[in-house]
């Protein structure tokens, strides 16, 4: 989930399953760990089994967390669990260094597409607790995917991280330019022709408004893989150890993009995930139509409260054929294999991630697609999150990205920088699609 990974882009690299190359400095990181670790002193003190978990720093999440965390202690009066956040740089930092050494927290938030890089210092979910089948029939595909190696369930997921398809809709801009609202767009052509109606330059030629800001880093890789499995590629070889981007359907949804370009409706220099992200540009009224996943309406609401336009969320056509897209298995919950309390650790992340009322909440809070059908088609996500009940025809096609050797490497360290050097004009399409071939094969 991005803007989640912007500070990241530089230093994510180094994630690896031994964590080898950790950028920080130890003191720093030492004493984050000291300072959410409880003292047995301090337990005792006050009675109760403290139960300690670590977060990334997300206001809509935590918010989401401490309602949840005050629920189960008030049918646990003896559990104390302290929630503990990290701005996103530390917190990555603080697990590299905590995770060999043993000293992680019980519970630990992580991005489940990282399960592949970190299982081996993670508990497994005990069968008793939840069988693997039965999440099986409790989740969607896409979001449990990748919390599964080798037939092992590591933890559970909270969200559907789903990066593909939607889109903020300014509808002051739409009534303002003359456009029909709501939008009724049947191919891209028309999301296109809007796009360019919104599209507002200044005397000296500058872009002031993206009709259509498609060009930060989640969006452009998702709807690069998306397009390539929906004109029938795959970027996966066909044993799944290597992958195969040089590919004609990769090559026909890298020109669409630079097509979309050169018509106008975006300059890549201009909106770009360093400048005018998708989510800050879109609520300074600088966007038209903002390509991002649903946890920037959390974010933007939060963060834009005077944000005065009339706005929406909706999802855009296919390029061809079924709305077949890939995703990420978004943030969810897990158990140290050196935590003294296991059992209650499970306990509470059973709590949050599969008894439907939890999961709503949560989701509400957080403003993230449930992982649950049962939770996503639920009456309340759908009077309160309108964008959930339009996503429900498409999550069904969802599938898991796949356990690739370094998903972040991957997907922001090449294929991202990669198509804008494209979309930005310094990069051929084919020299582009040859260099992300070669380097995502090179991190196996």
């Amino acid at each position: 989930m991005k803007k989640l990974f912007i500070c990241l882009l530089s230093a994510i690299f180094i994630l690896s399953l031994n964590f080898i190359g950790v950028g920080c400095k130890e003191e720093a990181v030492e004493e984050a760990v000291e300072e959410v670790a409880p003292s047995e002193e301090e337990a005792e003190g006050e009675g109760k089994t403290v139960v300690s978990m670590w977060v990334h720093t997300n206001n809509a999440f935590i918010a989401g967390y401490e309602a949840l965390i005050a629920a189960y202690e008030a049918d646990h009066p003896d559990v104390d669990i302290q929630l503990e956040h990290f701005d996103y740089n530390l917190y990555i930092q603080t697990l590299q260094t905590a995770m060999p050494a043993g000293e992680e927290a019980d519970i630990i938030q992580l991005f489940g597409t990282w399960t592949s890089q970190y299982f081996e210092r993670l508990a497994p979910l005990p069968a008793e607790v939840l069988p693997l089948e039965d999440a099986q029939e409790i989740f969607y595909e896409a979001p449990l995917g990748g919390y599964i190696i080798d037939g092992i369930l590591y933890g559970l997921p909270q969200e559907f991280n789903c990066e593909y398809g939607g889109v903020l809709v300014n509808k002051t801009k739409f009534e303002e330019a003359g456009l029909i609202y709501p939008p009724k767009w049947e191919t891209l052509d028309d999301v296109l022709a809007d796009a360019q109606a919104l599209t507002v330059e200044d005397a000296s030629g500058m872009m002031t408004t993206a009709g259509f800001h498609f060009t930060s880093a989640d969006p452009t890789t998702a709807s690069f893989l998306a397009g390539i499995k929906q004109r029938g590629g795959d970027y996966w070889n066909t044993d799944r150890t290597g992958f195969t981007f040089n590919t004609p359907e990769a090559r026909a949804q890298v020109e669409w993009m630079v097509n979309s370009v050169e018509m106008g409706v975006v300059d890549p220099l201009l909106f770009n995930d360093e400048t005018n992200f998708v989510i800050d540009a879109f609520f300074n009224g600088m966007v038209g139509i903002g390509y991002i996943g649903t946890w920037a309406i959390a974010e933007g609401q939060l963060n834009f409260p005077d944000f005065a336009d009339e706005w929406d969320y909706y999802y855009l056509p296919p390029v061809q054929g079924d709305p077949v897209f890939v995703a990420d298995s978004g943030w969810g919950l897990y158990v140290s294999p050196n935590s003294e309390h296991q059992d209650i650790a499970w306990d509470f992340v059973k709590f949050v991630t599969t008894v439907l009322e939890n999961v709503i909440q949560f989701n509400l809070a957080s403003g993230t697609i449930p992982a649950m059908p049962s939770a996503a088609e639920a009456p309340e996500i759908a009077e309160q999150m309108p964008w959930v009940a339009k996503a429900l025809d498409i999550l069904l096609y969802g599938e898991y990205l796949g356990n690739m050797p370094d998903r972040d490497l991957i997907m922001y360290e090449i294929i991202y920088p990669h198509l804008l050097n494209v979309l930005q004009g310094v990069e051929t399409v084919d020299n582009a699609l040859e260099a992300i071939d070669a380097e995502a094969n090179g991190t196996f």
